[in-house]
């Protein structure tokens, strides 16, 4: 099989193609992408079910809105915590820095890419408190085995842009898709005009 090229970190922006209803209008993260599979949440899924209804501990360091989100069809019984941890803490290893330490973040919390990581919720909340500029609790995930984000890539269902740290915590979820997609610098960004119902165009 030829090498993957990691996607870690990048968001995959669902085109008005894809079918999946799963998927409609999806922003995801990946967390991890290699030639084992992929893994990421959906950023743009609120539910009802507040943080504090689910992880109380953690509800004061949730961002706006105070929700979990539905992170994709996979193992909804599980909880995710992404969290941003800005300024130094958060900031990539510079280049040409001899090998930064493994633990380069606060305690539970593991990078992911740049300031974005994922979070121990497990860890007392305590311990992130004052590192973490936003945290998002996703119920469940989106999973791809070997090969098949590369298929479902090379069949026009996703575009792949950048992330920025603010989309994990966007204050307007149900906006995340156009707004990412207004962002672009290419023919992309005409596709945030796309009708929610082609029919009605």
């Amino acid at each position: 099989m030829t090498e993957v090229s990691s996607l870690t970190g990048r968001l995959l922006v669902a085109t008005p193609a894809l079918a999946d209803p799963n998927f409609d209008r999806a922003v995801v993260l990946l967390l991890d992408h290699d030639e084992e599979g992929s893994l990421g949440v959906v950023l743009n899924r609120p539910t009802p079910v507040g943080v504090g209804d689910i992880l109380e501990s953690w509800a004061a360091l949730a961002g706006e809105p105070g929700v979990v989100f539905q992170g994709g069809p996979v193992s909804l019984d599980s909880a995710l915590g992404v969290a941003v941890v800005p300024g130094e803490a958060g900031r990539a290893p510079e280049a040409g820095r001899v090998s930064a330490p493994a633990e380069d973040g606060p305690l539970g919390w593991r990078r992911v890419h740049g300031a974005i990581g994922l979070v121990d919720l497990e860890a007392p909340p305590e311990l992130l408190a004052a590192a973490v500029g936003s945290l998002r609790i996703f119920a469940g995930y989106a999973g791809w085995g070997p090969g098949q984000l590369e298929d479902e890539l090379s069949e026009g269902a996703w575009y792949v842009v950048e992330s920025e740290p603010g989309d994990v915590s966007s204050p307007a979820p149900e906006r995340l898709w156009r707004s990412v997609l207004r962002r672009q610098r290419s023919e992309l960004a005409m596709v945030a005009t796309y009708p929610d119902d082609p029919s009605l165009n």
